[in-house]
């Protein structure tokens, strides 16, 4: 059976970008309500060596974007890391949902046979599209959003299960 990159790549980026837009509307929500200062969550981490909350969510976009982008054989669109609050990372978010969006489904044809090269710690790599989704992108993807969603409930935003998985396309 053939590997339909577009429906196992675009559709899994855009379930967890709206979700982790719900999760940071969640967690501004509950500063708001507990009396924080949204920076408190936003240069949150896990641990001393790991990236802030505000950094997490701009790698979950630019993971997102990028896998997209190459999967698809299109320039990966740069954004700046300039966001300062809650509601620019979920104006960037939606702002990489519109990009996956833009992308046809004919663009990803043949994706999985496509060469990706990407600079990983000053060394470039090559990848087949299949394994550069399945063995890179989406987990990369998943690590830093399983991250911002551990930072803010470390922080006590009232996360569960749910809001990572959001909702499910049931039949």
């Amino acid at each position: 059976m053939p590997f339909d990159v577009y429906h196992a790549s675009v559709p899994v980026l855009l379930r967890g970008l709206d979700n982790l837009s719900a999760i940071l509307r969640k967690a501004e929500e509950d500063a708001v309500a507990r009396g924080i200062a949204p920076e408190t969550f936003l240069q949150a981490r896990l641990a001393p060596d790991m990236f802030p909350l505000q950094r997490q969510v701009q790698i979950v976009s630019d993971t997102a974007k990028g896998c997209a982008a190459r999967l698809a054989g299109a320039e990966v669109p740069s954004y700046a890391d300039d966001e300062q609050g809650f509601d620019e990372l979920r104006q960037r978010l939606a702002k990489t949902s519109a990009f996956i969006l833009s992308l046809r489904p004919e663009q990803m044809e043949n994706g999985e046979e496509r060469e990706i090269t990407l600079k990983l710690r000053g060394n470039e790599v090559r990848f087949r599209g299949q394994d550069y989704l399945c063995a890179f992108a989406l987990p990369n993807f998943y690590f830093h959003l399983a991250a911002a969603y551990a930072i803010l409930r470390h922080n006590g935003v009232p996360l569960g299960k749910a809001d990572y998985l959001g909702e499910l396309p049931l039949s």
